[in-house]
């Protein structure tokens, strides 16, 4: 049996048709837009910064073991502080200082957040629902094997590993994509061929008992 069906089409393509979904690029499978152009480094300095923004976070709770409370005033403090002298020396120096608006969260961004948060809830409500029961189930075993973890682990120690496969999975994937490929098609063929050889061998030789007929008044 072929790994793929089409004759003309290669395993690099019937593994990317089997990975990504038809006619459907990774920077759209990824988010798009700014979060699609951050996960695949089509920004390197945003995306470097990110990084570094979040292994500093990582590294003060985790190895320096700082509380939340007291990091979060200390950046309280700090920005209190910063913007106390830039205001009081912007007539010395003739800087500009900032206004309110330039920190406040733009409209457009809260409603960007909002949206993805409702359609979050709405694909986990369909899932909930049952409709794809394969999705269903490995949903639950994902949460379960995170649950595992999360035991072993604290919280902010499992998302900044999550974090670190988003923000380099994606963009290797991109940049070694025939490869991955050819791997994925490999390793899909001999997935069949085991099965099949433990179906032939195993599975087909276990006794079944006799299928009642229902009786349907």
């Amino acid at each position: 049996m072929p790994i793929y069906s089409d004759p003309d089409e290669g395993p690099s393509q019937a593994a990317s048709r089997f990975w990504l979904g038809p006619n459907r690029p990774l920077h759209s499978i990824v988010g798009g837009g700014r979060v699609g152009d951050v996960i695949l480094w089509r920004n390197k300095r945003l995306s470097a910064t990110i990084l570094g923004g979040f292994t500093m976070i990582w590294f003060l709770f985790e190895v320096v073991e700082l509380h939340f409370i007291t990091m979060a005033c200390y950046l309280l403090m700090a920005s209190m502080l910063i913007l106390f002298a830039w205001t009081q020396a912007s007539d010395f120096f003739r800087w500009r200082p900032p206004s309110v608006y330039e920190i406040q969260v733009s409209e457009t961004t809260a409603r960007h957040i909002l949206s993805r948060l409702n359609k979050f809830l709405a694909r986990f409500y369909k899932l909930s629902c049952g409709h794809d029961l394969a999705r269903f189930f490995m949903a639950l075993a994902v949460l379960w094997v995170l649950s595992i973890i999360g035991s072993y682990s604290s919280a902010l120690n499992v998302i900044y590993v999550v974090f670190l496969f988003v923000i380099t999975i994606p963009v290797l994937y991109e940049r070694y994509e025939r490869e991955v490929n050819y791997i994925a098609t490999q390793g899909k063929g001999d997935m069949k061929r085991l099965y099949k050889k433990l179906d032939a061998n195993l599975l087909s030789k276990i006794p079944r008992g006799p299928v009642k007929e229902r009786k349907y008044k």
